[in-house]
């Protein structure tokens, strides 16, 4: 906070030697060249690879540098795919970082828009600002932290549109920008590690600067983490979660022209079949009203996403369902209905949850293989799992699935199977 605002370049960079994620070797000719070379990297290679390197008379700094960032380039291609062998980045940085996958559709809203330069102020590695150079956006990225800043020049020099500064995305003037994209910082960092905040004030920048620079008109967007409390978005945006193969990776807010008018909250799902997005126009706490009805039939349990959003009641009515539970997020049909926003099973039978009850039904099924579900039960799967399957015959290979809940006061255990 309070820097001068600058512009980020490697000689600047360089001879950082307090980069906690020993970059300045790599902001090097020699450094640049050694890293993209090493190819696929395999963790069983990494002695080898180290002698290798120091015979071919590499520093032990510059060496311990490559090593480094090659591990964080296997753990960032579930993000990046193939960018990610031409790319820098620090841990901290890798895990707030959006899936590119993401960032396209962040970058399309913009397009839809019209805004022709944006501003992605907390820039981080640069993910974002990649995806809106990549659709010939004009982007001015923004970071505070110096390391991350360095990895963002690095990661967007192939792009000629973007440029880096590092400086508080608070100070940063505006000017000839019609578009502002933002990714607060929500973790901080101790010599411990770092640690996650939970108060949207005390991100950085906060929640309450997005809303000053929505109030000015602009197009605005912001990533949040998709704990974010009902409660805490504002009113006058569109609350859309995402998640990515069940995962749920984000809420992104949308102002102004990036909102789309007839829709305040909704959850995006992205999987190998393709995207498929339920939506709302009420506020949080409004809309349909769920039926409740018998555990049986066909359970159906909502993705992430769908829950984040507020949007079960909804997706209950669009299968013709019932909720088992006014407080768990469980629907029942009595008819299967094909649907990508949750994963349906059939309900075989439904037992009170006793332990001893169910780990003798486990030794007389001959059940071997035990997935365990749960919502609104106070166990822990794993454990559960150990105490049922203990004391059973060997040999036994019948798998079974059983999902914990709560109906009322009572707790029950449903065997189902999955569709």
């Amino acid at each position: 906070m309070g820097r001068t605002a600058r512009d980020t370049t490697l000689d600047g960079m360089a001879h950082d030697n307090h980069a906690p994620e020993q970059l300045a070797p790599l902001l090097t000719p020699e450094g640049w060249a050694l890293v993209n070379s090493l190819g696929p990297y395999r963790e069983e290679d990494a002695l080898a690879l180290s002698t290798r390197m120091r015979k071919a008379g590499h520093s032990p700094e510059l060496v311990a540098a490559v090593l480094s960032q090659a591990r964080l380039r296997v753990r960032a291609e579930a993000k990046f795919g193939e960018f990610a062998s031409r790319m820098l980045f620090t841990r901290a940085g890798l895990e707030q970082a959006t899936r590119l996958s993401i960032a396209a559709r962040h970058a399309r809203r913009f397009v839809d828009a019209g805004v022709r330069h944006v501003a992605d102020l907390g820039c981080g590695l640069g993910a974002d600002a990649m995806a809106m150079s990549s659709l010939d956006l004009e982007v001015t990225a923004v970071e505070l932290d110096e390391t991350t800043a360095a990895c963002a020049t690095m990661n967007l020099m192939p792009f000629p549109h973007a440029r880096v500064v590092h400086a508080d995305a608070e100070s940063v003037a505006l000017d000839g920008v019609d578009g502002v994209w933002l990714d607060p910082a929500r973790r901080e960092t101790s010599t411990s590690g770092t640690t996650r905040l939970w108060d949207p004030e005390e991100f950085s920048p906060p929640l309450s600067f997005v809303e000053e620079l929505a109030a000015r008109g602009l197009p605005v967007g912001v990533k949040l983490g998709p704990g974010m409390p009902h409660a805490s978005i504002p009113a006058g945006c569109e609350a859309q979660w995402v998640s990515v193969n069940g995962d749920v990776a984000e809420v992104a807010l949308y102002f102004n022209a990036l909102r789309r008018p007839s829709v305040r909250r909704a959850a995006l799902l992205l999987g190998q079949d393709g995207a498929a997005e339920l939506v709302a126009e009420t506020d949080f706490g409004e809309g349909a009203q769920p039926q409740i009805g018998p555990l049986e039939g066909f359970l159906y349990e909502p993705d992430g996403a769908v829950i984040r959003a507020g949007l079960v009641a909804e997706l209950a009515d669009r299968l013709g369902g019932h909720l088992v539970d006014p407080h768990i997020a469980y629907i029942c049909s009595a008819e299967p209905v094909d649907t990508p926003f949750a994963k349906a099973y059939r309900v075989l039978e439904v037992r009170p949850y006793n332990v001893k009850a169910l780990r003798a039904w486990v030794r007389e099924e001959g059940i071997g293989v035990l997935d365990i579900k749960k919502r609104g039960a106070a166990v822990t799967p794993e454990e559960l799992r150990r105490l049922l399957l203990s004391g059973q015959r060997k040999g036994a290979t019948k798998r079974a699935t059983l999902v914990l809940t709560r109906i009322g006061d009572d707790r029950v255990a449903a065997v189902v199977e999955p569709l």
